[in-house]
């Protein structure tokens, strides 16, 4: 015999977990109790929402389902902002809650809460355990629904009494995860026909163009038959350095990019892998005259300005090799001028990063010394604010999911959970991750969980006083700022104060060597950046109307 939280955790072993990240209660206590006998290791963190982040930090660089496990009610509203994250963003995500027992479901009661209907913005799907015996299947659902695309999180509601209840029931072998396949043939050669006509083809990764098998497709499709290519934020690394001068830029937020150009000049455009909510098709298609093929796991959700041509839909990587050899000989393509000049002027930006001095550390000066100090087996992590826009157009990377950025929601606070789970799911290379002054205090105090946990990471505080993105697009529509600014925090005595290091830098010529003593001494650090964002007025330039959207 067996009781509920043996059997749930029992289940949680036979789907491969070995990480946990969460918060006891009296609520789940029993689980938590259960893990003790088994081999998943438990991360205490400092709260639900950051627990949450790294979960789903854990299953964008696994693919598997990260695990969040919390107690009763706001253990489990706690969770929200996370999950909203997750599944926005299609990071798997399993995320379990404690509730009150069956017979005080529908009574006032300590910590009651309707998990299910509090759950239903945020996730995938959600789902209750109402007998012992249910919990195998519930849990198989789960894992089935958080995995399959587009990935994101999964809510399982426990009631305390179902925990302590006993069974044999033993749990079942998880079933093997569906399979894509293949687009129909009609709509392989309808696509086809329009990349034989078309006079500038784009390609436009998203997101899912950086799991491993869709890059290595792509990088073999670009190999063969070259294509002007851009991305979302979240496809940063799915082009290899071999296949950089194919490469046009990122696009995101503000239409002012070079990629913004190729999509201006192209009458294909070719999306792989990529959700609306990574860039609105409203700023880039806004004529709607564009032909988009749309090569994805599910249908396009209609836009007024995404009515793709024709939909590729299955396996993404299966389906780019069945039309790899239909394309025949490559056509070669020279970029427009506007593209070829907007590109030049990216590239010299980033070359002159290196130039930079003075007291407080021009953005680029910090891109060029962080691209020193990296390689392809490291990994850099941004939080929301100006140094993501900086860090998402001009530090190039070179491996997916070594990048990482909150881009479908753009949450602030992501970047120190996220560089914690990031050791657990990527054991080696240095792990850098960047806030602003402003973020960074979302979720500082899992510095403490880094500290606890021996993480080896280096974290930047770009400071100015401000909460700077939203202050940049206040002063471009009003011409004045609103509650934008606060105090400072001392970030060395900070990091004393948790057990870790800290550095300031107090001229541009200390930032190297000091990236290079933090990532050297492998323990948790801190590094405060004065940052020079005076530059900060041209990167949000736009000519799309909804400024700032």
């Amino acid at each position: 015999m067996k009781t509920g939280a043996q059997l749930f955790v029992e289940c949680l072993v036979t789907h491969g977990v070995k990480i946990i990240f969460g918060i006891p209660g009296a609520k789940i206590d029993s689980v938590f109790d259960a893990l003790l006998d088994s081999p998943i290791k438990l991360i205490v963190c400092r709260h639900e929402q950051n627990a949450a982040f790294m979960a789903a930090a854990y299953g964008r660089l696994t693919g598997k389902p990260g695990v969040v496990l919390v107690t009763s009610g706001p253990g489990v509203s706690n969770l929200a902002t996370g999950l909203l994250t997750a599944t926005t963003e299609g990071d798997p995500v399993i995320a379990i809650g404690g509730s009150v027992p069956r017979n005080m479901k529908l009574k006032e009661s300590h910590q009651n809460t309707d998990n299910i209907k509090l759950m239903e913005a945020v996730t995938k799907a959600r789902m209750e355990v109402l007998m012992v015996e249910n919990i195998p299947e519930v849990i198989e659902n789960a894992f089935r629904s958080a995995t399959r695309p587009r990935s994101g999180a999964v809510f399982i509601s426990l009631p305390q009494d179902v925990l302590k209840e006993t069974t044999r029931t033993i749990a079942p072998i998880p079933l093997p995860s569906p399979h894509g396949g293949y687009a129909p043939d009609t709509d392989i050669d309808y696509a086809v026909n329009i990349l034989h006509t078309a006079t500038f083809p784009v390609l436009f990764l998203g997101a899912e163009a950086s799991k491993p098998a869709n890059t290595a497709m792509i990088r073999t499709l670009l190999s063969h038959h070259p294509l002007p290519t851009i991305s979302t934020y979240q496809a940063a690394g799915a082009i290899s350095r071999d296949l950089e001068k194919y490469f046009i830029g990122r696009v995101g937020l503000f239409k002012n990019q070079p990629g913004d150009k190729a999509l201006e000049a192209a009458d294909v455009v070719i999306t792989v892998g990529y959700n609306p909510v990574e860039y609105d098709p409203e700023i880039w298609n806004t004529s709607k005259q564009k032909k988009i093929i749309h090569i994805d796991y599910n249908p396009a959700v209609a836009h007024a300005t995404y009515l793709p041509a024709r939909e590729i839909i299955g396996d993404i990587a299966l389906n780019i090799e069945k039309i790899l050899p239909l394309l025949g000989k490559s056509k070669p393509y020279n970029l427009p001028s506007p593209v070829k000049k907007a590109q030049e002027a990216l590239l010299a930006d980033i070359q002159r990063g290196a130039t930079y001095s003075g007291e407080r550390i021009h953005p680029l000066r910090f891109i060029h010394d962080l691209r020193t100090v990296t390689s392809d087996a490291d990994t850099v992590i941004s939080d929301i604010g100006s140094h993501y826009i900086w860090l998402a157009r001009y530090f190039y990377v070179y491996e997916p999911h070594h990048l990482l950025f909150s881009n479908g929601q753009q949450t602030l606070g992501v970047a120190l959970p996220w560089a914690i789970a990031t050791r657990f799911a990527r054991p080696h290379g240095a792990i850098i991750s960047i806030s602003g002054d402003g973020g960074f205090l979302f979720s500082a105090t899992e510095l403490e969980t880094a500290v606890r946990e021996k993480i080896p990471l280096v974290h930047c505080v770009w400071c100015d006083g401000t909460y700077n993105m939203v202050l940049e697009q206040e002063i471009m529509k009003y011409k004045r700022e609103s509650a934008v600014r606060f105090g400072s925090v001392d970030i060395i005595k900070f990091a004393e104060a948790f057990g870790a290091q800290g550095f300031k830098i107090q001229h541009a010529d200390e930032l190297l060597p000091t990236l290079k003593k933090a990532i050297g001494l492998k323990a948790p650090t801190l590094i405060e950046v004065p940052i020079d964002y005076s530059d900060n007025p041209n990167l949000f330039k736009t000519v799309h109307e909804h400024v700032g959207n």
